[in-house]
């Protein structure tokens, strides 16, 4: 298995990232790992790999490449923190919903592309930040993306007209949504809401929360790491891209 620079064009753009492929072999699954706040990292690096490792070729993009490369974070991310706040928006604000969709579409028909890329179905997987573009990512390519998984994942539901939650009818995936127990970025109350959303969708989905797994807990340099829940929610995205993508 190898790690290679690439570069993916984009509407915006040229996006920076990392593919991890088999060294020869015939072509495997494609799958898009999508990275937390924090950007591409070490972390994020061996967690790409090992999804490689179960079978697939992975990418994973810059998704925040409008502002910089990586790493996107010179200082420690603090959450309330005025200089850590300054840096989120200057990430996240170029990343609107319609943004994300043109990402997402650019990074499916990239990976498509790949001789190392079967020519069937896909999978995307986000943290934190991240989990509603893998929702988009759903809408931006049905034809191929047929599941998605967010973990952790931030304002999944907001009281906005552009809520990610609001994309659930055009979205024919297969979800799965790991959550966070008290999480400022996903508070009960709205764990609740997107569980009566996916309900009412009558799509295929998985939702539920881990229970002792704070924000950020499936990021090994994450202060909330727990590597129980970390490994659980490793292998419930090892059931969901087994059962959907291939």
């Amino acid at each position: 298995m190898s790690e290679t620079a690439v570069e993916i064009r984009t509407d915006d753009g040229t996006a920076d990232g990392f593919l991890y492929q088999s060294d020869g072999g015939k072509p495997r699954p494609g799958l898009i790992h999508l990275t937390d706040i924090g950007g591409i990292r070490a972390s994020h690096r061996g967690m790409a790999q090992r999804l490689a490792d179960q079978g697939y070729t992975v990418l994973m993009p810059n998704v925040f490449y409008r502002t910089g490369k990586p790493p996107v974070f010179d200082f420690p991310f603090k959450p309330g923190e005025e200089r850590s706040m300054k840096r989120f928006a200057e990430l996240t604000g170029p990343l609107t919903p319609e943004a994300m969709e043109r990402d997402a579409a650019a990074y499916v028909d990239f990976l498509q592309s790949q001789p190392s890329v079967s020519k069937g179905l896909m999978g995307v997987v986000g943290y934190c930040f991240t989990g509603q573009m893998a929702m988009r990512s759903a809408t931006a390519r049905p034809d191929k993306v047929v599941a998605a998984a967010s973990f952790h994942g931030a304002r999944l539901v907001t009281d906005e007209p552009t809520s990610p939650h609001l994309a659930l009818p055009r979205i024919k995936a297969y979800l799965y949504f790991g959550h966070a127990v008290q999480d400022h970025t996903m508070p009960k109350e709205a764990s609740e809401k997107l569980d009566e959303s996916l309900a009412a969708w009558g799509g295929k989905y998985r939702s539920e929360v881990y229970e002792g797994a704070f924000h950020g807990w499936t990021v090994p340099d994450s202060a909330a790491y727990n590597q129980p829940q970390a490994d659980r929610a490793f292998d419930k995205m090892k059931e969901l891209f087994a059962s959907a993508v291939h």
